[in-house]
């Protein structure tokens, strides 16, 4: 699904208007339309109860002004609070506003000296439409707009945001001091970034979505560079499996991964890689290290590599790993690894040397964010997928936690295009950025993979799916929607509190095959 960025939106409403002959007005008319029918499927009780419309003096106020028409036109009581003057009313919003009043609809204004008419529509009303700001929002709210907003979040009312929550930030999805507390947002054409990446998504509760005849020509012409990944998507990523296939050509994902004190790290990655589907995974792990894990994999290999006495990794040369990675599909290194001196010579030598395609994760990021390898780390036959939780990402690309957490899709895109990987930026909605500045919101998983190893589980997950020959975006993109919609589908049955990494593990085969059974638009 379509996501945009406010200057987006504006270049496709542009494009509609100027080259497709479609006016602003008529968009506007469209949109409100379609926001009374969301409003009544999600609120039927405002038949009875009423609306109250708060609206700005630019488009989002229009369409506001359509939907008080268009309730009015249903013989539902509604009355319109202006937070402007009706003078400031701008073009082709004012227009609306005439027509509301033809049609013998009340409007009154508000003041930051008076909020009493707002108070008291609130007082007799079901349900509050937010038309107050679009998506052009950029500095701080004060003074009387803020003051609506707190009014209306303490209201108690269910409230419906149109196209975005007004104070929220469209592109980072962050209040701008205030924002409203929707529990739908009814966005128009397509949703905004901002609503759909946290702490946005937050404010904007349920999202609806209103088709006001964007043509494809303009879809076309301004190629918007963000999608969320919802089910249908990740459904139409999925492959079925040949019924001739046998474990030699479903691939083999090699895993250089655990140490001691962590050996869970490698056993969770190595079996979430055998249930993504992988023919056969190999666990690499330290010498002194390979019986206690063994002894915890059945359906998985282990192979010693070089340690360096202590339990962990060591890197005398490239020989025995390089003889490890011959015959296999895909590579996964960091989980529970720890960093040293060769640890850090380790996965430097992987990220560069490796001929397959590779997961980066857990402590083989921290092993490159202070001894990073020049230049770009992925190349044609060799993607890099890096899959950094916040904190990991603060230090591959020397920002703070607060400043990738403040932007997350500009901190991803900027990596991505930095280094020449895919990059998975863990969290709520979980990033997916690639080199070419494409991004991937991810829409499924829960707060209960706030747990340890489930990182693990994830990087086992789409090293799987490369090993099986998926592209390197398509196994990133469809890995963690799969690592999520299991963690969905285990919360729905046990709750999120006390969902265990090894729960998602054994929920992943039918996961797969329920999303299978999605219907898909492709």
């Amino acid at each position: 699904m379509i996501v945009t960025t406010a200057a987006e939106m504006r270049r496709i409403d542009a494009f509609t208007i100027e080259h497709c002959g479609v006016p602003a007005a008529v968009l506007m008319e469209r949109a409100g339309n379609g926001a009374v029918a969301a409003l009544l499927a999600r609120f039927p009780h405002v038949r009875k109860a009423g609306v109250v419309v708060l609206a700005g003096k630019g488009n989002n106020g229009g369409d506001g002004f359509v939907v008080a028409r268009g309730l009015k036109r249903r013989k539902i009581r509604c009355e319109v609070i202006l937070a402007a003057g009706r003078a400031d009313v701008r073009e082709p919003a004012r227009g609306k506003l005439r027509a509301w009043a033809r049609a013998g609809g009340k409007t009154t204004t508000i003041t930051a000296r008076d909020l009493g008419p707002l108070q008291r529509a609130l007082a007799r009303s079901g349900c509050v439409v937010d038309a107050l700001f679009g998506t052009g929002l950029t500095g701080e709210l004060t003074g009387l707009a803020a003051e609506a907003i707190m009014l209306v979040n303490a209201s108690g009312l269910p409230t419906v945001a149109l196209d975005i929550p007004s104070g929220l930030d469209a592109d980072r999805g962050v209040p701008l001091g205030v924002a409203i507390e929707a529990e739908l947002t009814v966005a128009f054409a397509a949703p905004k970034i901002g609503t759909v990446i946290y702490p946005g998504a937050r404010n904007a509760g349920e999202l609806a979505v209103v088709d006001i005849g964007i043509p494809d020509a303009a879809l076309q012409a301004v190629a918007p560079t963000t999608e969320a990944v919802l089910a249908a998507d990740a459904a139409a990523l999925l492959r079925g499996r040949d019924p001739e296939s046998h474990k030699g050509s479903n691939g083999h994902v090699l895993l250089v991964a655990g140490g001691r004190g962590k050996t869970g790290a490698v056993v969770l990655a190595s079996r979430a890689a055998a249930r993504a589907g992988a023919g056969l995974v190999t666990a690499g792990i330290p010498a002194g290290e390979q019986q206690a894990v063994a002894a915890r994999l059945l359906e998985e290999m282990t192979a010693p590599l070089p340690d360096d006495g202590e339990g962990g990794f060591a890197f005398p040369s490239s020989a025995a790993y390089t003889a490890l990675l011959d015959g296999k599909s895909a590579l996964v290194t960091g989980p529970g690894i720890g960093v040293s001196e060769a640890r850090r010579a380790l996965v430097a030598w992987l990220v560069t040397h490796a001929p397959l395609p590779m997961v980066v994760d857990a402590d083989a990021l921290n092993c490159l964010a202070t001894a990073p390898p020049d230049g770009a780390w992925g190349a044609p036959g060799r993607p890099r997928i890096v899959t950094p939780h916040p904190g990991e990402m603060a230090r591959l690309s020397g920002l703070t936690t607060g400043e990738v957490q403040a932007d997350r899709i500009a901190a991803a895109r900027r990596l991505a295009a930095a280094r020449g990987v895919i990059v998975v930026l863990k969290g709520a909605r979980t990033v997916v950025a690639e080199p070419d500045g494409r991004v991937a919101i991810n829409c499924s998983g829960n707060a209960g993979l706030g747990s340890g190893g489930t990182g693990d589980v994830l990087a086992g997950v789409i090293g799987g799916l490369l090993a099986q020959g998926y592209p390197a975006a398509d196994a990133a993109r469809l890995g963690v929607f799969l690592h999520g919609y299991a963690a969905d589908r285990v919360a729905a049955r046990r709750g999120m509190i006390g969902l265990l990494a090894s729960d998602v593990i054994e929920e992943l085969p039918a996961a797969t095959a329920a999303l299978a059974d999605v219907p898909t638009s492709a």
